[in-house]
């Protein structure tokens, strides 16, 4: 049995959003990397599979389904599991997304929890326990 950290690696053109995300799975036993542009990811993709993508759809330069898409040519991205995240909620989008291969598809803005849910949701990381006002009364 190997005790591998998961890898969460966000592609977002928002340095806040990576901020977001990084403080999100800070309590989770999670490894985080994140890119500012689909060009600075794709170099680290090609030889890393990380267990969860979070990828921006609109960004700069290449949005975030083109992106996919490239990413998907690669062999061993094929299966890469892929949360889409936007700002705007478009059924083209959804459309395409779900053909590429998307597990899901949010709408920002995100909250901490939401974020911290889906990486347990599909990384299998539990949450960490959380010390509730129920268990610290007398």
């Amino acid at each position: 049995m190997t005790d591998k950290v998961p890898t969460i690696v966000v592609v977002d053109d928002s340095a806040t959003s990576i901020s977001l995300y990084q403080f999100s799975v800070e309590p989770l036993a999670v490894s985080f990397i994140g890119f500012k542009s689909p060009a600075e990811a794709f170099p680290y993709l090609q030889e890393h599979q990380p267990e969860l993508l979070f990828l921006d759809i609109i960004m700069p330069g290449m949005d975030g389904l083109t992106f996919l898409r490239r990413l998907r040519a690669l062999p061993h991205q094929k299966d890469t599991p892929v949360i889409m995240v936007t700002s705007k909620d478009y059924a083209q989008d959804r459309y395409i997304a779900k053909q590429l291969g998307a597990l899901d598809f949010v709408i920002k803005p995100l909250r901490f929890k939401e974020i911290r849910d889906l990486v347990c949701k599909h990384t299998n990381i539990k949450q960490p326990e959380q010390n509730s006002e129920q268990n610290s009364k007398p």
